[in-house]
């Protein structure tokens, strides 16, 4: 097993603030990186700064790849029986599936039964909005058959009435 980079090794409160130099500085500037790390005692060249960086970077451009893609889904779906909510957990579960199945991530800096409970409330998620998704069709079935008796006993024709039934269940002509 590879030796961890000492990046990796650092406390928590300054790889944060690693992070927020690195965006801060628009993922520049490693040298003047190097010198602050080593004022605070840690000694880390510039080129390891910049490896980590560029991975850093990497990441920060998925998310907001990611974002952008959830943005996009909310923006072009009308939310026709959930459809909106449906497609956003599914890129949610592409996402966690893809964290899964990445091979360089230090497993030990990963909280497994938070990434378990999300996937078990994405699943949850997806059961309930199918559930809600069976709702909306029956009421909308049931709204239909009222509509036509009512339609029926008015007169109207069988071609109005089953362009009303085609309007409310969505039904393109």
């Amino acid at each position: 097993m590879p030796e961890r980079s000492k990046i990796e090794l650092l406390p928590d409160a300054v790889l944060n603030e690693l992070n927020g130099e690195l965006v801060k500085n628009r993922f520049s500037g490693y040298v003047a990186l190097a010198q602050w790390l080593k004022d605070k005692g840690y000694a880390i060249g510039k080129s390891s700064l910049h490896r980590y960086g560029q991975k850093f970077e990497d990441k920060l451009a998925t998310l907001k790849l990611s974002t952008d893609q959830a943005r996009a889904v909310v923006t072009a779906s009308p939310d026709d029986e959930g459809a909106m909510n449906e497609a956003l957990m599914r890129l949610i579960q592409e996402k966690l599936f893809g964290i899964l199945m990445d091979m360089n991530v230090d497993v030990k800096r990963i909280n497994i039964s938070s990434l378990a409970k999300s996937v078990a409330e994405l699943a949850r998620a997806s059961v309930t909005q199918k559930k809600y998704a069976e709702t909306v069709k029956e009421k909308a079935k049931a709204a239909v058959a009222s509509v036509e008796r009512i339609a029926k006993k008015g007169g109207l024709s069988k071609g109005a009435v089953a362009e009303i039934r085609r309007e409310i269940l969505g039904i393109p002509s």
